[in-house]
């Protein structure tokens, strides 16, 4: 299986985080796929956004869960960047997504877009919380899942699997050998994040990993030359 990249929040290193502008740079730098985050908005617009609230991405203040999508799109995410809205980004760039979801709420809204554009081919769905993940393999028969982690043991691969995910997301700060070798026992992909150096991807490729999340484009280029 060729060594995956997968752009963080587009390219977040250099571009406005889980904007347009940050996706389109993530596809132009040949990233394998391309990760972000959703949220809904208080009209139930599926938005892109990493935070509960604006404060630290944009130019507002206050919970996204208590803003409509013209008081979101309102906002200056980065260098003129606005908030986008899931299909914009499905629109906008070509490359496979892994679209992460933040509660069970947000996973039946984004069934309901991946029904009708019959994305199962094209996005892979993630979350830190198990029953997330269960809700959207419940709603989409066929979908990719992925359980993420930062803080956990061995029984983030019995949680994977109890939630029929078929990859682990884990923060390298914690990951073990062990770890690994559990989770190739039972047929789990590997993704580690946030691989942002040389020494960081060195680590993931020694340990066999099957991809890298990062925040910098150059990573795609040296990553298939590091063993």
């Amino acid at each position: 299986m060729n060594f995956l990249t997968i752009g963080h929040r587009g390219v977040m290193g250099v571009e406005p985080e889980n904007t347009l502008r940050s996706f389109v740079a993530a596809q132009a730098a040949g990233l394998d796929l391309i990760e972000l985050d959703l949220h809904l908005s208080k009209d139930g617009a599926l938005v892109v956004m990493h935070d509960e609230d604006v404060d630290r991405t944009t130019d507002g203040t206050g919970a996204i869960a208590e803003k409509t999508l013209a008081e979101l799109r309102a906002l200056d995410a980065g260098d003129g960047e606005r908030v986008p809205v899931f299909e914009e980004v499905l629109d906008a760039v070509k490359a496979p997504l892994q679209a992460e979801i933040k509660d069970v709420a947000a996973a039946r809204a984004l069934a309901e877009v991946m029904h009708r554009r019959n994305l199962v081919p094209r996005v892979e769905v993630s979350s830190f919380h198990d029953e997330a993940v269960a809700e959207i393999a419940r709603l989409v028969p066929g979908v990719r899942t992925a359980l993420i982690a930062g803080r956990y043991g061995t029984d983030v691969v019995e949680r994977a699997v109890a939630a029929g995910a078929a990859t682990v997301c884990l923060n390298i700060r914690r990951l073990t050998l062990e770890i690994v070798e559990h989770a190739r026992r039972a047929d789990l992909r590997i993704i580690g994040w946030v691989v942002n150096t040389q020494d960081h991807l060195r680590l993931v490729r020694a340990l066999g990993l099957d991809g890298a999340t990062t925040d910098y484009p150059e990573i795609k280029r040296t990553g298939r030359f590091t063993a």
